[in-house]
């Protein structure tokens, strides 16, 4: 199974996080940040993969630490758990629909990272979550991961189901770009490394 575990801790969080790829979608999330759980779950459960996340921030401060750091600890599991990235599909682009809110996304898992985040018009809040730290979280992922995203928001109005239609296509295309197609050999790059 591919998995990883790690734990990070530094003055401004402590977190214990556990991934794995080929999973079911099973989630234990406790970051303290309700909507940002509520993103995590959209994610594993949409991408099939299991994870748990026990984050301590300092939200005395704000949510950044806390959001960004996650971002940056999965972004480190998903990178060790890829492993080799022999037989993986590699590429993969999925648009997922959340009633009025369409966004795409695009991803490489190249070993290069980058991160093309259009999305305008977000409320500064979905409750008390700050709607811009989806891009932090995204960038500090894309950046351990050595992925190159790309979101793109078609349409919407409402900023929850904006963000929830950008968490679900990541998942969504995480777990298809992740996927070993037993027809691939070898890395799939013509330059024979990733």
């Amino acid at each position: 199974m591919r998995r990883k575990k790690i734990t990070r801790r530094t003055a401004e969080t402590t977190i214990d996080l556990d991934f794995a790829i080929d999973g079911t979608g099973k989630t234990n999330l406790e970051t303290s940040v309700g909507f940002f759980d509520h993103m995590l779950t959209l994610f594993a459960s949409h991408g099939r993969f299991d994870l748990t996340v026990k984050c301590e921030g300092d939200l005395v401060v704000d949510q950044h630490h806390s959001v960004e750091d996650v971002g940056i600890v999965l972004g480190q599991a998903f990178q060790a758990s890829i492993g080799s990235k022999e037989g993986i599909e590699r590429y993969a682009t999925v648009s997922t629909p959340m009633d009025e809110a369409l966004a795409t996304v695009s991803l490489d898992i190249s070993g290069r990272s980058f991160l093309v985040y259009n999305v305008e018009g977000l409320k500064e809040k979905v409750g008390e979550f700050d709607t811009e730290l989806v891009e932090e979280f995204l960038l500090a992922f894309t950046r351990h991961a050595g992925v190159t995203l790309h979101i793109n928001l078609a349409y919407g109005k409402n900023s929850h189901h904006i963000i929830e239609s950008i968490f679900k296509s990541f998942g969504r295309a995480l777990r298809l770009a992740s996927t070993i197609n037993p027809d691939i050999k070898g890395i799939p790059s013509t330059k024979g490394t990733l």
